[in-house]
């Protein structure tokens, strides 16, 4: 393989990373649109939503763990191999705890009147927090690994 594979290689892994964030963004939209269906909810398009979202990360995860593959094996960097590891396991994270945040907000709507529900959206706020700060660090730590080559 001639470094430009590499080079190109990286490149599809941010943009795949940068996509992620978008289907992010698009999950909370959609999910924001859900709750103002309440209180009879239209559960019939979240679900869709859900099942299209879902199917975009599983795409997302997919290719990025052939990069993965392809980085460990052809190009004999395991250390960027670790780190989209890390980085996977990381984003696993955060759409489970994205997962629970939505839920949590819709049982606040449903019952503004229990203060446990605002308590548990703004833990999972502050773990949803964390969760970014170390994928900023994977991130960070595999830019400064993949460009130290050049």
């Amino acid at each position: 393989m001639v470094p430009s594979d590499f080079k190109a290689l990286i490149q599809r892994f941010y943009h795949l990373q940068s996509e992620r964030v978008e289907t992010y963004r698009l999950f909370e939209e959609g999910h924001e649109a859900y709750l103002r269906t309440g209180p009879h909810y239209d559960f019939d398009h979240y679900r869709q939503l859900v099942h299209e979202i879902t199917q975009a990360f599983c795409g997302i995860s997919k290719e990025v763990l052939e990069i993965k593959g392809r980085l460990h094996d052809e190009f004999d960097r395991p250390d960027l191999s670790e780190h989209i590891e890390k980085l996977q396991n990381k984003e696993k994270e955060k759409l489970e705890m994205t997962a629970k945040l939505q839920l949590a907000k819709q049982q606040a709507q449903d019952q503004p009147e229990d203060q446990s529900c605002q308590e548990q959206i703004q833990e999972i706020k502050h773990k949803i927090i964390q969760n970014k700060e170390a994928l900023s660090e994977i991130m960070q730590d595999f830019k400064y690994d993949s460009e130290e080559c050049d």
